[in-house]
């Protein structure tokens, strides 16, 4: 009996090979979760990431708008992993206990606070995203403050809660990649006589994570400049 006839294969589509056709979201923010922890969240673009996923990437633009899109999806899909805490009735402690949940997210996943480092990203987050925001604000107006007052409160903390965690992500990018820590062994005791006497010293006590010491004393700071309201 004569063999049938084979049918031409199809070419294969192009981007990483035995990844099976994507179906859904979730499919999508897991490739695009890997690719950022592979090559940075600057180098995510929708044409990578179809690459990736082996789709073309119009068809990806059936799921996602845009890269920014993405982005706030990403952003959503990770804080909602997230264990809530048990928020305190103390307004101070609530406020602290808030702060140091959202140190703690994005220290777990660091590239999230760069992105969240121009302030108009957060309002793009989903409202189940923002709790940690609300019970800042709200911990605030607790405490008496008036609503100007409260985003004064969380900006302030969310600067600080920022820039604790690129700066030990930069560090511990700079270390991993052969840079470590610099510091100064020669400089002048008569320039700089507090910076000479602790010299190399410098680089092990910058390193402590002294976070959560600051955090309270920083809320203590804030809210003692409030004049609670009637």
């Amino acid at each position: 009996m004569p063999a049938s006839p084979v049918s031409p294969r199809s070419p294969a589509p192009q981007g990483r090979t035995g990844r099976p056709p994507v179906t859904s979201r979730a499919q999508i923010l897991t490739a695009a979760r890997e690719l950022i922890d592979r090559d940075g969240w600057e180098k995510l673009t929708i044409r990578r990431l179809a690459a990736e996923l082996g789709i073309g990437a119009t068809t990806l633009y059936h799921h996602i708008q845009s890269k920014d899109d993405l982005l706030i999806l990403l952003l959503n899909h990770h804080v909602a992993r997230i264990e809530r805490p048990q928020l305190p009735g103390a307004p101070r402690e609530r406020i602290v206990v808030a702060a140091t949940a959202l140190h703690d997210a994005l220290a777990a996943w660091p590239w999230a606070a760069e992105v969240l480092s121009a302030d108009g990203f957060v309002g793009l987050l989903d409202e189940s995203a923002m709790w940690m925001v609300e019970a800042i604000v709200a911990g605030a107006e607790d405490h008496g403050c008036t609503p100007e007052q409260s985003v004064d409160v969380f900006r302030s903390l969310w600067y600080y809660t920022v820039g604790e965690v690129l700066v030990r992500a930069h560090s511990a990018r700079r270390h991993a990649a052969g840079h470590p820590f610099a510091y100064r062994d020669d400089l002048d005791p008569s320039q700089v006589p507090h910076l000479a006497a602790i010299g190399v010293r410098w680089a092990a006590l910058a390193a402590r994570d002294i976070y959560p010491q600051g955090l309270r004393a920083f809320v203590d700071g804030l809210l003692a400049e409030v004049t609670p309201t009637a």
